[in-house]
């Protein structure tokens, strides 16, 4: 069904990438991180799996989109931009943006790519979510690859074994003589339609759906996977770790030799806290020239390799760390550093970096969406868009900033006549009414030059 949607290599490649990023996503959730051990053993070998691809996953997408990026609305038309503002704030928050924009980060950085998705219609709520790479598949323009000109989504609606009993829902959008058709449907595993399966014009001239592209080069319509470059470290990981527990396993009990001692004591031998041990010289060895008398001792290992393991598996562990510049911090190593907002902002200045560079795909996304959900609010709702506007996107993150410097940088600004009091008043919040404010200011001003105050 979907090879009959995208023709030549491209299609082939698309398939064989959903493979891929199916085991990624195994990967990331632990149960793609076993290994097969030789079975011909006297033990089993411990498998003792630390999962830090997720954990990492997680910090990263935490820290880019913890704090709720800040989509604003500007305009000469204040009362326009201010409807505007309202309308989407209240699609975004019924759809669960916050929540949603977290879980897609991590989708995105797992399975190289994400689809941005607005729904709606007439009569229907418009509504924002995202789909991960494994159900969507999309082709662009030919002479521009950020052109959309069909989208298809699709998922299992149940788990049979048999083909002719299992249910796929697919939705797919496209252009076509300047309008974007929709057709939605069930199918069995055959790919024959079962229901639905309509064309309609859905009365937009774009297709309303984006899709976000984890790194990669120009034209690249796959994206990277952040868990691809982690595969081989956290196998490491898990074989030191693992083989750290078997070694510490066999070299914790010590052996219990017994010398010169009768074959039957041994037999009722028995090793307990403060057990009797009826330990008898064997008879052989007794009429020796050499007076022999029967001993029971432990063997301990005296194999040491502690700091050398403790070395290896820090290496690796930071080199994890490393791969997606998250700062590998705990209490302890935050002992006695100056915890200022410049020295943690120094702390995680890769990461932010590293933020940034993804924030160029994640941004025009996000532009994208405030037009989207206003275009389709006109069509569907008869909402009245401002002339013109702008939309900007704030980017927050969750780290201790020194308000109190900047607030008096931003006062000196101020004396200096670099900065107007309004813009001051406004960025710190100390009045509900900036104008109002100022006003004030001024009547306390000239009653203090009156004398009056």
């Amino acid at each position: 069904m979907l090879l009959a949607e995208l023709s030549g290599l491209y299609g082939q490649a698309v398939l064989e990438d959903i493979g891929k990023t199916i085991r990624l996503y195994d990967f990331y959730d632990g149960k793609g991180q076993d290994w097969a051990v030789a079975a011909d053993l006297d033990y089993r070998p411990a498998k003792k799996r630390v999962n830090l691809v997720k954990k990492l996953i997680k910090r990263e997408a935490g820290f880019m989109f913890g704090r709720t990026p800040e989509i604003n609305l500007r305009s000469g038309d204040a009362d326009g931009a201010a409807r505007a503002q309202e309308v989407l704030d209240g699609v975004l928050k019924h759809s669960g943006f916050q929540n949603k924009l977290i879980q897609a980060a991590r989708d995105c950085f797992i399975g190289k790519r994400v689809a941005l998705k607005v729904s709606g219609g007439r009569g229907k709520e418009t509504r924002v979510s995202f789909r991960p790479s494994f159900e969507f598949v999309y082709d662009t323009s030919e002479d521009d690859c950020d052109t959309l000109e069909k989208i298809i989504f699709f998922y299992q609606v149940n788990n049979e074994p048999e083909r002719e009993d299992q249910r796929i829902w697919r939705q797919k959008y496209w252009m076509k003589d300047g309008r974007c058709l929709l057709n939605e449907g069930i199918y069995n595993g055959f790919g024959h339609l079962l229901e639905g399966g309509v064309d309609v014009d859905t009365g937009l001239d774009f297709i309303p759906c984006y899709v976000i592209v984890n790194d990669g080069l120009t034209g690249d319509m796959m994206g990277e996977s952040d868990v691809a470059e982690l595969v081989d470290l956290q196998n490491a990981y898990n074989h030191l770790n693992s083989d750290d527990a078997d070694a510490l396993k066999f070299n914790m009990f010590p052996q219990t030799v017994a010398t010169d001692a009768k074959a039957e004591s041994l037999e009722n031998l028995r090793l307990s806290p403060g057990a009797l041990v009826d330990l008898q010289t064997d008879p052989v060895v007794m009429g020796d020239t050499v007076s022999r008398q029967a001993k029971l001792q432990k063997l301990e290992s005296n194999f040491g390799y502690s700091d050398r393991f403790e070395a290896a598996i820090n290496r690796t562990k930071n080199d994890m760390y490393d791969m997606l510049s998250v700062p590998n911090i705990s209490l302890e190593q935050l002992k006695g550093l100056m915890q200022s907002g410049k020295s943690m902002k120094a702390l995680y200045w890769e990461l932010i970096t590293r933020c940034e560079e993804k924030w160029a795909s994640w941004q025009p996304a996000l532009e994208w969406l405030a037009h989207t959900v206003l275009k389709m609010q006109a069509a569907y709702a008869g909402f009245e868009m401002p002339a013109r506007y702008t939309v900007e996107v704030e980017h927050l993150y969750p780290i201790l900033e020194d308000d109190f410097d900047e607030m008096s940088n931003d006062l000196r600004e101020v004396a200096a006549g670099v900065r107007s009091r309004k813009s001051y008043i406004n960025k710190w919040g100390t009045a509900p009414d900036a104008d109002e404010e100022l006003r004030q200011i001024l009547r306390e001003q000239s009653m203090t030059a009156d004398g009056n105050l």
